[in-house]
Order: C-alpha cells, then structure tokens, then sequence
C-alpha cells in the first residue's frame, strides 16, 4: 500500500508541473494575467500562440498518459494488492488533480481537459473497452466544437457523456465511479464558463492570428 501512496503522490507532482505557466514565462509573460487567466493549453493558444499552444496541449496530454501507463506499470508490475484497474485509476485521478490544483502555483491550476484525455488514453490502452468510448468521446467533443467553436462547451459535453457511456457499455463500477468523479471536476472547474455560455458571453476560439 506504500507504494501506491507515493505513487499517487509522484502522479500528482508529475500532474502539477505547470507547462503553460513555465511557457509562459520563458517568454517573459504571466499567463495568468492575460486572456482567461487560465493556466491551460486554450488560453496559452490565445496568448502566447498556436506554437506554445500546441506543445502545452500535447505536454499535458502526456502527462496523463504516462502516469497511467508508466507509473501504473511500474506499481502494478510490483504486485500490490489492490486491482491493476483501480492502481492505474487512483494514479489518472492524482495526476488530474495536480494540473487542476496544482501545489507550484497555490493550488489554482488549469481546467484539466487535456490532461483528463491523456489519463483516458493511458487508462484505454490497458482497460477492455475504454477505447471505444474514449472514441465517443473525441467525437463528441470535436462535434460540439465545430458548431459552436467554444472550448470550454464542448469539454463539458464531452464529460457529461462519460458517464453515461460507462453505464451503457458495462464497464467495472470503479470505472464508473471514476467517471462521475472526472466530470464532476470538469463541471466544477468550468463554472464560470458556463455562466458565461448561458449569458452568451464566453469567447469563441479563432485560429486567424498566428504567433
């Protein structure tokens, strides 16, 4: 059980490193002060450039993905005694909470969309039939996005059918459980953006202007 501890410990330090922040300043600029003020790979896109933007987004996508399949190997491998399925769980939830709440920038992190997707692939890649909806998802969220062009809107849509596919297609209850814990840090965190869909005021994401 030791070693599950600090395993859930190194994912949430690994998830907690803060790519778009670090970007950011190299560049001389605090993202958190400009555009949303999100520390993300959507508003390191509208500030610092789609360059900056898409190495962000692909960073905290790895992040999950490799503490989930490396991290999780590594425990699972050594025998613990707690399922394969709820060790690799433990460690995608750890890791999005660390870009969520992240503890280098006084736990106010970013949205952990990406990173969600990137514990998702992990998690796919050794869960039977996660692939498949991690697919339905994808296409739910790039649907949502081409009609409405709003980041923020298709991240929850996508979230809210997460668990939903994970009762239709019979997967394990701690999958399931897990699926309401991630969409419920999806709603949380995105709060002050569906108050501003509902007001019709949050910001349509442009690829126009380059860096």
């Amino acid at each position: 059980m030791l070693l599950i501890i600090i395993a859930i410990i190194i994912s949430y330090l690994a998830g907690s490193i803060p790519t778009a922040y670090l970007f950011g300043r190299a560049k001389g600029i605090d993202i958190r002060r400009h555009g949303s003020g999100n520390v993300g790979a959507t508003n390191a896109l509208r500030v610092l450039g789609k360059g900056i933007g898409i190495t962000v987004l692909i960073l905290d996508i790895l992040k999950g993905v490799i503490a989930v399949i490396v991290l999780g190997d590594i425990v699972v491998g050594l025998g613990e005694h707690l399922p394969a399925e709820t060790v690799r769980i433990l460690i995608a939830i750890s890791c999005i909470c660390g870009h969520n709440w992240t503890i280098f920038l006084r736990f106010k992190g970013g949205k952990g969309i990406a990173t969600t997707l990137g514990a998702l692939i992990g998690l796919a890649a050794r869960i039977p039939g996660l692939g498949f909806i991690l697919g339905i998802l994808v296409l739910a969220w790039l649907v949502t996005f081409v009609f409405s062009r709003i980041v923020s809107l298709s991240s929850v849509v996508a979230t809210l059918f997460f668990p939903v596919l994970t009762i239709i297609f019979n997967q394990s209850t701690v999958v399931i459980t897990a699926s309401f814990i991630l969409c419920a840090f999806s709603l949380f965190r995105h709060k002050a953006n569906l108050s501003r869909i509902l007001q019709g005021k949050e910001a349509r994401l442009s690829f126009k202007k380059s860096a």
